[in-house]
């Protein structure tokens, strides 16, 4: 994950579902870019994946890459919108669905998708 420096009005709720994902996992990396985070996932270097406020080409190409690895790609409400929300959760069925879990609390009525 990154840091949305062009989201800061989500600032705040994007710092809570930092500290609960700190809470539930082994670890947070960034290497520094969305699309190799993405194909990280996708080649099984790191399990999984969220950021929001992304523009579509900061995902796209790694989106695809996961999908073709047999990986999920959703917006934070588990739908395809990511590319229009800027809003992406990215890893293997069970990682994506804990990702979800963790982060769904934190949504607001902005961070819908």
């Amino acid at each position: 994950t990154g840091f949305p420096y062009r989201e800061q009005a989500h600032l705040d709720a994007y710092l809570e579902m930092f500290k609960s994902f700190v809470k539930e996992t082994a670890g947070i990396r960034r290497p520094g870019s969305a699309a190799l985070d993405l194909a990280y996932v996708a080649a099984g270097r790191v399990d999984g994946f969220w950021e929001l406020g992304l523009a579509q080409w900061d995902i796209a190409a790694g989106a695809l890459l996961v999908k073709e690895a047999g990986g999920v790609v959703s917006d934070f409400g588990g739908g395809d919108r990511y590319l229009e929300s800027g809003n992406v959760i990215a890893g293997g069925l069970k990682v994506h669905s804990l990702m979800r879990k963790i982060i769904d609390p934190h949504r607001t009525d902005h961070l819908r998708f």
